[in-house]
């Protein structure tokens, strides 16, 4: 892996392959995000979005026992008031991601223990969960007199039945992994020492795929949320566009013909 992040509460670095992995590495609190761990890694998604290497990304917590449990209480704003709190809010959600919408490649949330609070907002702002067995998610804001309101609450009931959300929303409780993979917001649940492996057949399908195919559907899948199915096919978003004159459909259709694996030039 190259790229390492030189902060090490937060790990970075992208492959050979073009495969990105963030590590919130604050395991001593439940890998919480304090403020410079918020500003580092949205300093990361940045330059994820501008880096044309990059083809997917894993989002993780360093340990066994967290994937993140939100913001760090001990070391977060708490003195401040809940309308100071809700003033200064990240466009871009909690951690630099929840509620992101300009990065076009797949993230994919590797999540190995607690997903709680901004955690679990976060793994809104993935496209693919994959979680172990011990896994337990939650929204517990409530608990603490406070509001998800870096996504958890106006997306939860976007991905998942609207009962089954409201259950979480409105008693701040944990949820299993298999009990969100039976919602629809977790794709796999393994066995915690399966879990890299399954990581990476998802990664290794994302990688079968045309880069440049890859960043179209994510972009006209962000972008156009708002719109009917007709209105969304009709947007000339670049990445749809590039998709369509690129290297890679061309490549795409002569391995088909030539019954070969592709070889993706990436544009």
């Amino acid at each position: 892996m190259s790229n390492d992040s030189p902060i090490d509460e937060i790990q970075f670095g992208v492959s050979d392959r073009g495969v990105a992995t963030v590590v919130i590495n604050r395991p001593h609190v439940l890998n919480a995000v304090d403020p410079a761990s918020h500003d580092r890694l949205n300093a990361i998604w940045d330059s994820i979005r501008n880096d044309d290497r990059v083809r997917v990304v894993v989002v993780t917590g360093a340990g066994e026992k967290a994937f993140c449990v939100g913001a760090d209480m001990s070391a977060n704003a708490v003195d401040k008031t809940g309308l100071q709190y809700w003033a200064e809010l990240d466009p871009n959600g909690f951690g630099g991601l929840s509620l992101r919408t300009d990065l076009d490649v797949p993230v994919i949330a590797k999540v190995n223990g607690y997903a709680l609070g901004g955690g679990m907002e976060m793994v809104l702002g993935a496209d693919i969960v994959v979680a172990a067995a011990t896994a337990q998610f939650g929204l517990t804001e409530p608990r603490v007199g406070r509001l998800a309101l870096d996504g958890g609450i106006t997306m939860l009931v976007r991905r998942i039945p609207y009962t089954q959300a409201m259950s979480l929303l409105l008693t701040g409780r944990k949820a299993s992994a298999e009990e969100m993979q039976r919602a629809g917001l977790v794709n796999e649940v393994v066995s915690p020492p399966e879990l890299d492996s399954a990581v990476d057949r998802w990664i290794d399908q994302i990688l079968a795929c045309a880069p440049t195919s890859i960043r179209a559907v994510k972009q006209m899948v962000s972008r156009t949320s708002h719109l009917t199915a007709s209105e969304a096919r009709g947007m000339r978003l670049p990445s749809v566009m590039a998709a369509l004159d690129s290297e890679d459909s061309v490549e795409g259709v002569n391995a088909f013909q030539q019954k070969r694996q592709p070889v993706w030039p990436g544009r």
